[in-house]
């Protein structure tokens, strides 16, 4: 009796760890990350509650995935042994993806003991031309508009003494005419036009960690390498954008960056427009909003002022400057209309219909033919 009772207090005393192997791990691991979620430190990506929205129209909404990636996080921790703030810090989620910062790996690399300091050599070269399209809508049609630029090629190695051979172990060379080959350099947005050398050492050091330390890295990419690698396209997905060929002859290449579909465009204006006149964005928020999704054309952005500006007109304007519309012959042009294009005009002058009951049929006729021509 007395060695069954030694043996179960014995087993209860044993620690409970964070983890997924059993029930007791389980739960330790929810509640700490319940404690996490809770947390205002801690990225949005992990938080509980996150704020949507802007100044007086800004709400808070709560977070369904806040407790899973704390929880996700709390295992990787726990497995490299590492602070779980430090973890949720430096492990960012883009699109889904999970990535390691470019900071925390050389950290990792430095804090390992496997090697000696991370160190890098740069070395600028000769000047080259770095030449990449955007497309924009002229009457209905897109339109290819080449840019070209001159760039400062460079050359950089990440390199470290490995403590038990004393070797020097290099990791591959990462160059700007290699940026430039695989579309880094021509994305919306891309870093590497604006900060070349920092872009270098992180994509150098990444490559180094991949190919000496892997376990480091669990097998994650670099948040640089996700938003370098991958293009948005206008409905929001990833596309891996692919290398990017280029003839040796030119010494660049073409970089196709992702435009708005006009189509999608013009339907949605005029809902921007309004989120605008009503107070809840700026055009500035609206243009960069758009513009992480894929690239606005001046065009674009001109049509979206326009119908601000027409939203925004006195309301002192009278009924006679309006145009008479005709319901019903409105209503019967949009349900024989074959274009699409045509479409989008006839649904302009449902605003013009002063009846609520009349427009509301209207916009159902509208969305109903819309979603029959955009299938065909």
């Amino acid at each position: 009796m007395n060695a069954v009772t030694t043996q179960a207090d014995t087993h209860a005393a044993l620690p409970v760890t964070m983890g997924f192997g059993d029930l007791a791990s389980f739960e330790f691991l929810q509640r700490s990350a319940m404690a996490f979620a809770s947390s205002s430190m801690v990225p949005s990506a992990y938080q509980s509650m996150m704020t949507k929205g802007y100044g007086e129209r800004a709400t808070v909404e709560p977070n369904p995935a806040a407790v899973p990636n704390c929880m996700i996080a709390l295992d990787m921790a726990q497995r490299m042994n590492a602070n779980p703030l430090m973890i949720m810090q430096n492990l960012h989620i883009i699109e889904g993806r999970p990535s390691w910062s470019s900071q925390f790996i050389i950290a990792a690399i430095n804090n390992c003991g496997k090697f000696s300091p991370l160190r890098f050599d740069l070395e600028w070269l000769d000047e080259m031309d770095a030449t990449y399209s955007t497309y924009e809508w002229v009457n209905r049609q897109k339109v290819e508009k080449k840019h070209t630029v001159r760039i400062k090629n460079a050359r950089c190695v990440a390199w470290a003494i490995e403590k038990a051979t004393g070797e020097r172990l290099e990791s591959a060379p990462v160059t700007m005419e290699m940026a430039v080959n695989e579309g880094w350099y021509g994305k919306n947005g891309s870093k590497w036009r604006s900060m070349p050398d920092l872009m270098l050492r992180y994509r150098s050091a990444a490559f180094f960690g991949r190919i000496y330390a892997p376990e480091l890295l669990m097998g994650l990419p670099t948040a640089e390498e996700v938003q370098d690698v991958f293009v948005q396209e206008p409905d929001g997905t990833l596309v891996h954008a692919g290398a990017q060929a280029v003839p040796k002859s030119m010494g660049a290449a073409e970089v196709v960056l992702p435009d708005y579909d006009q189509t999608k465009f013009d339907h949605n204006v005029g809902k921007w427009a309004k989120s605008v006149v009503e107070g809840q964005k700026t055009i500035d928020d609206v243009l960069a909003w758009l513009k992480s999704k894929a690239t606005v054309t001046p065009a674009q952005e001109k049509q979206l002022r326009a119908e601000v500006a027409k939203l925004q007109k006195p309301a002192s304007t009278t009924a006679t400057d309006a145009p008479q519309v005709d319901a019903d012959k409105l209503a019967a042009d949009m349900q024989t209309c074959t274009d699409l294009d045509k479409l989008y005009e006839l649904a302009g002058l449902i605003e013009a219909i002063t009846d609520e009951a009349a427009a509301l049929r209207l916009n159902e006729i509208f969305a109903a033919k819309q979603a029959e021509l955009e299938q065909a």
